[in-house]
């Protein structure tokens, strides 16, 4: 970890962290109190419900779940699509201390919606915060990116990730019924989200802007200078300067690209295409399905509700070790094997459950099942969990970053979405078959980077736009 000093840790922490927190807390805080949610928009919101029957089963009850739980979605493609324009217009840093706007009218939105009985309010404060963390997945690790000595650059990127993973586990855990996932304690659950975006506004106004973004996009060479000494510490700067000297030299030919020139140019073809495809593969492998369903999932392999809850708990902590583990992995193996290994794994654990799932009835087996799931989400963490978000920051110089970032978010929230919507009626169809299709999506995705990702450690921006106008 040379490098790495206090004040880089701490802009890290105060960038990555509490952005972080929202995409992971804000992805799994609606699972556990979802019964209870159901009950209070069945007695006191709707008109018309049949009380006769369980609110989880009331058809309308169901669609406005459904509606608040999958629009966050649709906020997190909303904020995608402007990522580009806000990291352009207001910068990497103050990009994300305005986002915090957003969280603080979605935490009203969302803490208050019980007190006025209203599912419009839930519904809203579900797409802001949504939007808020569409933002934050591009603009955090593209600080990230822009902050990170070159030999760090993996391992840094990887905290984004890190975190996400962590306030899942941690959303799970505050929605235990014994916790905040009771009748009153849920607005509360729902508010908490707010906590985060206040500690942003107080520590990340210390740290500096990015000094790329200093220099490159607003020519402030004494600004990013400064900025680059105090991310740095003790060491000389000169060699970074130097190298963002040269970045900016040849950018000066080329203008800002737009959405439409990433599309239109023949040299940012091949890393648009490898960014995308590993943005859709994250998500496309089955992932959220494990994580937004386990629960059920272990109840048809024999378990309790109760049992089924705190496996998923575990499923979570392996999920946070693991990612833990694969932040000091990524700089010793690279990201490209680490993703290969991951979806390999990934593959070998889908299809041995497949196939363990048909003799779940066997007490053993059932246990099987659980170890594979386990064992599915410990490889996604190895690899496909972190490496797509910083990757996309690798692939591009400093002209092409927000627009490309911009349209990668997109595409990676419109790829959750489109799980999220097909799993369950799919499920209902195939039963366990469900999971052949994502064995076969990540066997494609194993042979699209084996042969077009590239290996980016220890690589600068340079190097890397150098191999791909090689490979014209």
């Amino acid at each position: 970890m040379a490098g790495m000093n206090l004040r880089l840790a701490f802009a890290i922490v105060s960038s990555a962290c509490w952005s972080a927190f929202q995409h992971g807390y804000n992805t799994g805080v609606m699972n556990a109190p979802q019964a209870i949610m159901s009950e209070w928009l069945q007695k006191d919101v709707l008109s018309g419900t049949n009380t006769s029957i369980p609110a989880i089963d009331d058809p309308k009850v169901t669609t406005v779940m459904s509606i608040a739980v999958s629009i966050y979605c649709v906020g997190g493609m909303i904020g995608g699509i402007v990522t580009g324009f806000i990291a352009d217009r207001f910068g990497r840093k103050g990009g994300l201390l305005l986002n915090n706007i957003i969280v603080l009218i979605a935490a009203l939105f969302e803490g208050t919606s019980k007190l006025a009985n209203s599912a419009e309010l839930l519904i809203v404060g579900r797409l802001l915060i949504g939007v808020n963390n569409g933002l934050n997945a591009g603009l955090a690790p593209m600080y990230l990116a822009e902050i990170s000595p070159v030999s760090l650059r993996g391992s840094i990127g990887t905290v984004y990730q890190l975190v996400i993973t962590i306030t899942i586990l941690l959303s799970q855990i505050l929605g235990l019924q014994s916790i905040l996932g009771t009748a009153e304690g849920w607005p509360w659950l729902l508010a908490a989200t707010a906590v985060p975006a206040v500690i942003q506004c107080v520590t990340l106004p210390i740290c500096p802007e990015s000094p790329k973004y200093l220099l490159l996009n607003k020519g402030q060479e004494l600004h990013a200078q400064r900025a680059l000494n105090w991310l740095r510490g003790d060491v000389a700067v000169h060699g970074e300067m130097e190298e963002m000297h040269q970045e900016a030299e040849k950018n000066k030919v080329t203008k800002r690209v737009t959405l439409r020139e990433l599309f239109g140019n023949r040299q940012l073809r091949q890393p648009l295409l490898i960014a995308l495809v590993v943005m859709i593969a994250q998500q496309l492998s089955g992932i959220n399905a494990a994580i937004f369903f386990s629960t059920d999932i272990f109840r048809k392999v024999k378990l309790t509700h109760e049992q089924s809850q705190y496996a998923t708990l575990g499923m979570g902590a392996m999920n946070v070790i693991m990612t833990v583990v694969s932040l000091f992995l990524v700089e010793a193996c690279g990201r490209k094997s680490l993703l290969l290994t991951g979806f390999a794994g990934m593959f070998v654990c889908t299809v041995g459950f497949v196939a363990a799932y048909m003799y779940s009835h066997i007490a053993w087996v059932s246990y099987l099942c659980i170890v594979l799931i386990i064992l599915f989400v410990v490889m996604f963490a190895v690899g496909p969990g972190s490496i797509p978000w910083f990757l996309v920051t690798e692939l591009f110089n400093q002209n092409s970053r927000p627009a490309a970032s911009s349209v990668a978010v997109t595409v990676n929230w419109t790829a959750n979405f489109l799980v999220g919507l097909s799993f369950l009626p799919l499920s209902l169809q195939l039963g366990a078959n469900v999971f052949l299709i994502f064995a076969i999506l990540q066997l494609i995705f194993m042979f699209f980077i084996y042969f077009k990702v590239p290996e980016t450690k220890n690589k600068t921006v340079e190097e890397i736009t150098a191999m791909f106008r090689q490979q014209m």
